[in-house]
């Protein structure tokens, strides 16, 4: 049984992929700070000052955390699709089918493809690119595959 096809997340270089874990690590940091100032507080603060800042401490890291996490395994996996991809991938053609108008947090046009290439079985998939005229039915576009799992990247 083969894999659904799955488009590679967005390429980071190392520097980016340093920056963005660094980001991600400085998310995680305030909730457990705001903790360590409520339980090592000298001299005592009221009940209610001590009870705000645990409280707060406790929701900001859940949250950071959480966050922080997140971004973390998303940066690795960009890393690690980018590098599947530049050992085990081969080139192949995109042709476009259909172009629908796509409307969400970043607008732009959702593409449905047909990939097709040396070593795998042809297959379609969907993805999002910004608005250009060019991207138009028939339109052909060139790929990256790992024929084992059918990770793409339109390049």
């Amino acid at each position: 049984m083969t894999s659904a096809p799955r488009e590679a997340e967005a390429r980071l270089g190392p520097i980016g992929a340093l920056l963005c874990r660094l980001m991600f690590l400085a998310i995680c940091l305030p909730g457990p700070v705001l903790l360590i100032v409520a339980v090592r507080l000298d001299p005592p603060r009221s009940p209610a000052d001590f009870w705000g800042l645990l409280a707060g401490g406790t929701v900001t890291t859940i949250a950071g955390v959480g966050f922080g996490v997140f971004g973390w395994r998303l940066v690795t996996r960009s890393r690690r699709d980018a590098r599947r991809l530049s050992a085990a991938g081969v080139a192949a053609t995109a042709e476009i089918l259909t172009v629908a108008n796509h409307l969400g947090e970043d607008p732009g046009l959702t593409l449905r493809l047909r990939v097709s290439g040396p070593g795998f079985a042809t297959f379609e998939a969907d993805t999002i690119r910004a608005d250009d005229p060019a991207l138009v039915p028939g339109t052909l576009l060139t790929a990256v595959v790992d024929p084992a799992d059918r990770l793409f990247s339109i390049t």
